[in-house]
Order: structure tokens, then C-alpha cells, then sequence
């Protein structure tokens, strides 16, 4: 394949675009959060970020690399189609899910990262256990875009993959430096609106290509393979429904999603923002529906791409490239190419913000120094995000398998975190004996029920299970979601059962070794005024939105718990009725 001029120069320009955008965004916000404030104006921004914004940087969070060409692979591989393309749904109720019962108490009081309530409630060990499967999921998501991201180019453009995924690593990487949530939030924008145009400009002219038959016959009727419609086999089911739930529920916690939940200017605005991007989501996945529909509707032999077919080829997952390279022409194949693009560093950048995010507030200030002057945490964040980029980008170019790490990772942020947030918010009395409990259960049986995308044989068989090709045992018995309910009720039962000894007096307070039960005052438990300055004005989920001026973490949001969680005394209520 020859050199192609006018695509990298289109690459170049639409790279210069988003970085210009950027640093516009880090500037016009510059003054954003008052002198003390700036470590959490990065993370959140002012919480000022209306419906508009944040409806597109919340959609172009889920909108990346992985979920426009991993829908088109799903439709377009015969075993699969259409109806194991779940991510478009099950994200979309992630969200819905997210918006209903998630966003408001989360927004409400005041937190500035999805750890915080950990931290609160079960202390600062506990949250740096937690953060371990966050941060392994956002990092290996970001390596795994910028390997698709290297690998896409390289296809269109011939240049070398290398090279490819470094810039586009140094420009997501460079805006978020210096602006923060808002570059994130204004590139995002911008890069939404590429995806839409790029992609919906590339599907009429792959469609209208000779060798294209007809898409409405080849969802129901065998031509070139099987309809893309695809099928869901009884034997399968219970894999559909384990991958299923894991999309849905397990797309909830993960600091992405909440970092623009608690950046939106009011409780109500945030489940209001996630309402939209649901609707975004479904919106954004229906042109990869389709490039995936004509890719399995092509006789590849009438192209250039020749004999065999992509699927033979073992290059199914880079079907919409190849659509746009071979059935497009050169010009439209370019402008795909920027949505694409647009679509990796749409989700790259936030998240090497949010594993920023969570390691300068959650593991440096509120574990190892809680003195640390605001100045001092910016930098934590900014040199993090240097640190973060760079290890996603070498994960891209050295790890033979960074879609596979990505799979077992996000399976914990499933069946460990999930749980753990549903209890820290709903389950009212679980502990730190709990949670540790169900972390290492949740753990435990994940790991030993193998992952084929990483070769680990399994160590339970469940019922169901099968060799492949590889020799690798695969499970079909729903035991992610097994994992999770596990981990879920056994942080109940072992909180409530600790709970319980202790205060009965069946175990003395001595062996309250973590303080999560007995002890009244804890040094490892994070106290609310840590986590919330005592200087807030109320919030409720109606409130208007202040002048950008007057916007400082201080006078935005409330946690009004956080005058009744030190003591609940009788002493100190007194003091507050006098």
C-alpha cells in the first residue's frame, strides 16, 4: 500500500483542531475555583457544566474506539451479528441505571471522586484496595483504544503504528494537562459532532458500492456468510445474559462516568445528563451498526481488498476501516479516519484524567498527606497524567494482548467495585470487615474461572464449559455475575455478623483491629469534613446554577451530613439544640 499524502495531512489538521480546542478550553478557565480550589477545579471543574457540554462529554465518554469498531465486529462476524452487539444497549442502560439511582445521592453530597465514599466510610485503606481494579481498568481501556487507534490509521493511511499511537497519546495526553475536566469536556465536543458527521458521511457511498448487496437481504438471508442479524443459540444464553449484565451494571463505576456527574451543576442536571447520553449512545451506534451490516453484505473478491475475506483474514475487528478504505472513496475514507480518531481520544483522555483523578485526591491527599497544600496536588495531578499517558502508551505498543487485560479488568471494576457501591450507598451498616471480605471473594472467583483472551486455564469448571480451538476452557455458566452477587451479599453478611459480635460482646473491642465497628474516632476512616469543607451552602437538586465568578468548590455544593457524622453524642446534640 503506498504512502497516502492527503490523509496524513487530513490526521494532522484534525489533530491540530482538537489540540487548539483544548488549550482554548484550559484557558478560557484558567481562573476557574478559588486559590484553594484549583486541585478540584481539574477534577470537576467549577460544577458548572451545563446541559449542552455535558451531555456530549458524558456520550463521547462511552463513545470511543472500542465501542464504534466493537459494534461493527460484533455485526459484521458470522457467529455473532447484530444480536451480540450489546454494547450499544447495555451502556445505554448503564447510563439510564446510573441517572436514576446513582447520580443524585453521589452529586448531592458533594464528592469529587468516585472513592470518596469509600474512603468516608470504610477509610483510606479500604479505598486504595478499591482503586487498584479502578485504575487497572481505565489504564488498560486507554492502551486498548490507542492500539486500535495505531492500528486503524496504519490501514488507511499506511504510516507507521508506532508512530501513530505516540501522537495521538502526546495530543490527548498535552490538552488534558493543562485544562483538565474542561479540555475534556470542549475537545469532547468537538469530537462528538466528527464521529456523527464522519461516520454518517461514509455509509451512503459504502453502501452504494457495486459489490455491496443489499443490506435488508442479508439480514435475514445467507449470501455471503450468515445474516447479520445474527442469533443468540439456547447453549449460549446464559453467556449473552452474563455479558449482558456486565455492560450494564458493570459501566456504572468507573470514575469517568462520575467525574461528569459531579462536574454537572446540580444533582437533578446530572441525571438529566445522563439521560442524554443514553440516548447519545443508542444515536452514535447506528452508523457502526451499519458499516457492520455492509461489511457482511460485501463479495470482497469485486474490491480491492481481495480474497480472502476479512474474516478469514482474522482482521474482523477492523472491519470500519477497511469498509471505509475499500468501499469508500479516498477522500470520504479520510474524513472516516478523523472520526475514528475522534472516537479513541474522546475516551482516552478521560480516562487518564480519572485514574489522575483518583490517585492525587484518594490515594495522595486523603491517605499520605492530608496536609498538602492545593499548589502541591495540582502538580500530583499533572504529573500523573504525564506518567498515566505514558504507561497507557506503552502498554498499546508492547503488550501482545492489552484487549484481553482490559476484559479481566473491567470485570472487576464488575464484580468488585459494583458491589462495594451499592453497599457504601444503599446498605446501610456494612463495614470494612465486609467489604474487604467481599473484595477478596469477588476476587477470588473471578480469577479462577479462567480468561480465554488472556490463555488462563480455570480453576472451578462450571457447568456448561467447553475446550476451543486453543485448548482453552471456556465457561458458559454466568459466573461473573455469580462473582459479583457473591461479592455483594458477602459484604452484607460479614459487615452485619462483625456488627454484630462486636456489640453483643462476644468479641472484645480489642479485636476491632480496623476500627470499623467499636471505636467511636477513627484515624483511618475518612472524616466527612475531610472530604467536604464545613463552609457550604446548602444544595439541593433544584438549585440554580452561580455565576462562573462566584463558582468555587466551597460555594457550590453541600454535604449537610457532614455537621451530624463526627458525633452523634448526646453532648453534642445538646450543644447544637442550645
Amino acid at each position: 500500500m503506498a504512502f497516502h499524502v492527503e490523509g496524513l495531512v487530513a490526521i494532522v489538521v484534525f489533530y491540530l483542531a482538537i489540540l487548539a480546542v483544548g488549550i482554548w478550553a484550559a484557558w478560557k478557565t484558567k481562573n476557574t475555583g478559588s486559590e484553594g480550589d484549583r486541585s478540584e477545579a481539574i477534577i470537576v471543574g467549577g460544577r458548572d457544566i451545563g446541559l449542552l457540554v455535558g451531555g456530549f462529554t458524558m456520550t463521547a465518554t462511552w463513545v470511543g474506539g472500542g465501542y464504534i469498531n466493537g459494534t461493527a465486529e460484533a455485526v459484521y462476524v458470522p457467529d455473532y451479528g447484530l444480536a451480540w452487539a450489546q454494547a450499544p444497549i447495555g451502556y445505554s442502560l448503564s447510563l439510564i441505571l446510573g441517572g436514576l439511582f446513582f447520580a443524585k445521592p453521589m452529586r448531592s453530597k458533594g464528592y469529587v471522586t468516585m472513592l470518596d465514599p469509600f474512603q468516608q466510610l470504610y477509610g483510606k485503606r479500604m479505598g486504595g484496595l478499591l482503586f487498584i481494579p479502578a485504575l487497572m481498568g481505565e489504564m488498560f481501556w486507554a492502551a486498548a483504544i490507542f492500539s486500535a487507534l495505531g492500528a486503524t490509521i496504519s490501514v488507511i493511511i499506511d504510516i507507521n503504528v508506532n508512530i501513530s499511537v505516540i501522537i495521538s497519546a502526546l495530543i490527548s495526553t498535552m490538552y488534558t494537562l493543562v485544562g483538565g475536566v474542561y479540555s475534556v469536556a470542549y475537545t469532547d465536543v468537538v469530537q462528538l459532532f466528527c464521529i456523527f458527521l464522519g461516520l454518517w458521511i461514509s455509509v451512503p457511498f459504502a453502501m452504494s458500492h457495486p459489490a455491496v448487496t443489499d443490506i435488508g437481504l442479508t439480514a435475514v438471508h445467507q449470501v455471503y456468510q450468515a445474516p447479520w442479524l445474527g442469533s443468540v443459540n439456547s447453549v449460549d444464553i446464559y453467556t449473552w445474559l452474563d455479558n449482558f449484565f456486565l455492560l450494564t451494571l458493570g459501566g456504572i463505576p468507573w470514575q469517568a462516568y462520575f467525574q461528569r456527574v459531579l462536574s454537572s451543576s446540580s444533582a437533578t442536571y446530572a441525571q438529566v445528563l445522563s439521560f442524554l447520553a443514553a440516548f447519545g449512545c443508542l444515536v452514535m451506534a447506528i452508523p457502526a451498526v451499519l458499516i457492520g451490516a455492509i461489511g457482511a453484505s460485501t463479495a470482497w473478491n469485486q474490491t480491492d481488498y481481495g480474497v480472502p475475506d476479512p474474516k478469514s483474514k482474522k482482521e474482523a475487528d477492523m472491519i470500519l476501516p477497511i469498509v471505509l478504505q475499500y468501499l469508500c472513496p479516498v477522500y470520504i475514507s479520510f474524513f472516516g479516519l478523523g472520526a475514528v480518531s475522534a472516537a479513541v481520544m474522546s475516551s482516552a483522555d478521560s480516562s487518564i484524567l480519572s485514574a489522575s483523578s483518583m490517585f492525587a485526591r484518594n490515594i495522595y491527599q486523603l491517605s499520605f498527606r492530608q496536609n498538602a497544600s492545593d499548589r502541591e496536588i495540582v502538580w500530583v495531578i499533572r504529573i500523573t497524567v504525564l506518567l498515566f499517558g505514558a504507561s497507557a502508551t506503552a502498554m498499546a505498543l508492547l503488550a501482545s494482548s492489552v484487549y484481553g487485560l482490559w476484559y479481566l479488568s473491567s470485570d472487576l471494576v464488575y464484580i468488585i467495585i459494583f458491589p462495594q457501591l451499592l453497599c457504601v450507598l444503599f446498605i446501610k451498616g456494612t463495614n470494612t470487615y465486609g467489604a474487604i471480605a467481599g473484595y477478596l471473594f469477588g476476587l477470588i472467583l473471578r480469577i479462577t474461572g479462567g480468561e480465554p483472551y488472556l490463555y488462563l486455564q480455570p480453576l472451578i469448571y462450571y457447568p456448561g464449559w467447553y475446550q476451543d480451538d486453543n485448548n482453552i476452557y471456556v465457561q458458559r455458566f454466568p459466573f461473573k455475575t455469580l462473582a459479583m452477587l457473591t461479592s455483594f451479599f458477602t459484604n452484607v453478611i460479614v459487615s452485619y455478623l462483625a456488627k454484630y459480635l462486636f456489640e453483643s460482646g462476644t468479641l472484645p473491642p480489642k479485636l476491632d483491629f480496623l476500627d470499623a465497628v467499636v471505636a467511636r474516632y477513627s484515624r483511618e476512616h475518612m472524616d466527612k469534613a475531610t472530604l467536604v469543607k464545613s463552609d457550604n451552602i446548602v444544595l439541593n437538586e433544584l438549585a440554580p446554577v452561580n455565576p462562573r465568578h462566584s463558582l468555587t468548590l466551597s460555594s457550590t455544593f453541600t454535604n449537610k451530613e457532614a455537621f451530624n457524622y463526627v458525633d452523634s453524642s448526646p453532648e453534642l446534640s445538646n450543644t447544637e439544640d442550645n
